[in-house]
């Protein structure tokens, strides 16, 4: 894959060297492009020796290539690390004062931007703008992490990760994060404007300071479906259980731990959400006793009984609540389901569409060694609007994308005036 990879003027430049190996080990052939100012930080003879390309910023370098055209043509991804404030302001209003800005308007693939810059200036009216622009019209931009900036201050504004940088901008190719040739299906579902919350992992139930009741989600097709959605323009609210992989980077980000914590944070982060997905694997029941101190075992004295009690239905209080509201939300369940003597795994998940009563429902058949943790997935989604079932099999970020693509499409069938 053609990358150009174009580096702005932030303290946070040095980082991006790690970005352009990750790049440059999985096989990419990698054009960097800095700005003037990020050569002060990073010097031109590093990105050259890193890439293995001649690197330039000037439009009047190689006249006879057409730089200034060629690379947005030829690039399969642009990639824009530090993006600062001055460049996101530049990039929203069309600017082309240099070779990297002329090659974002020349761009003819997917762009990412990974904004680094103080707390202040991210929050400011003027660059959330410039953001909320470049979103609408389809270009990815991360949110920044949130940490210690370059001097004493703390807040959001830290440049995410170069590992997780690399990971949004596979998934914005359509790429494998082994930098395989090939494509995963992308989804071409529009969601520039529209606020998503996602929720993925498995939910932990405590029994003791060190015990719980927990189950076997990883959260990855959850972070499959966040990269899906900011590929298709969406702001994602992911709330984030227990998981054995890395929450995405670009997502606005909240850690919970159980069923009670998950159901607080998803009421709030879906008040103002226009689709709602609840793909984390919730605990139907939790002790009913939790104790201060660790459970030991005592001689002579038979293992304690643990008393479950049920947890609240998260997913149909979201239901009850847009209901309630009147509201224009869309509103996906997952089904994790296995068969048994009353029924066929669709059957139960019919049964359990309509008892929940949301929009959509992702059902999959789940079992020792399937699903869970796995790389791959099978899914069927059935509709609470009387269409017709919807398979999907693949990879998760395939799954992913189908699923997507479906809530963009649902969105604008059943709730064209959101």
């Amino acid at each position: 894959m053609r990358i150009v990879l174009g580096v702005g003027g932030g303290i946070a430049a040095y980082k991006v060297a790690s970005l352009l190996r990750l790049f440059t080990e999985a096989g990419h052939k990698v054009t960097v492009v800095p700005t003037e100012a990020a050569t002060r930080f990073v010097g031109v003879a590093t990105w050259e020796a890193l890439s293995g390309n001649p690197v330039s910023n000037s439009v009047f370098d190689d006249v006879e290539k057409v730089n200034h055209v060629r690379l947005g043509h030829e690039a399969d991804l642009i990639v824009v690390a530090p993006a600062t404030a001055d460049l996101l302001a530049k990039a929203a209003t069309g600017q082309a004062g240099d070779l990297l800005t002329n090659t974002l308007l020349m761009a003819h693939g997917p762009v990412l931007f990974a904004p680094a810059m103080h707390t202040e200036m991210w929050r400011h009216a003027a660059t959330q703008a410039n953001v909320e622009t470049l979103r609408s019209r389809g270009v990815t931009v991360l949110e920044p992490a949130s940490g210690r900036l370059t001097g004493a201050d703390s807040g959001p504004g830290r440049l995410p990760e170069p590992e997780a940088i690399f990971a949004a901008a596979m998934a914005l190719a359509g790429a494998t994060v082994e930098g395989e040739a090939k494509a995963q299906p992308a989804t071409h579902a529009s969601l520039a404007g529209r606020t998503i919350t996602i929720s993925a992992g498995g939910t932990r139930e405590a029994l003791d300071p060190v015990r719980f009741l927990g189950n076997r989600s990883s959260g990855k097709q959850g972070v499959a479906l966040a990269a899906a959605a900011l590929a298709a323009g969406a702001t994602v609210r992911f709330l984030a259980a227990h998981m054995d992989v890395e929450p995405p980077a670009g997502v606005e980000l909240v850690h919970v731990e159980s069923a009670l914590e998950l159901r607080e944070a998803a009421l709030k982060a879906a008040a103002d959400s226009d689709v709602v997905i609840m793909a984390a694997a919730v605990a139907d029941f939790r002790p009913a006793e939790v104790s201060d101190t660790k459970i030991k075992k005592v001689d002579g004295e038979d293992a304690p009984v643990v008393r479950l009690i049920r947890n609240p239905d998260i997913l149909h209080e979201l239901v009850e609540r847009r209901n309630a509201g009147g509201g224009h939300q869309l509103i996906v369940g997952f089904a994790a389901e296995t068969g048994d003597a009353q029924g066929d795994v669709l059957e139960h998940a019919a049964a359990k569409l309509k008892r929940k009563g949301c929009d959509l429902l992702v059902v999959n058949q789940v079992g020792i060694g399937r699903v869970f943790g796995q790389d791959d997935n099978s899914v069927v989604i059935l509709s609470g609007h009387g269409a017709e079932p919807q398979s999907s099999a693949g990879s998760k970020a395939d799954v992913a994308a189908a699923v997507i693509d479906r809530v963009g499409a649902e969105l604008t069938r059943v709730f064209p005036a959101v």
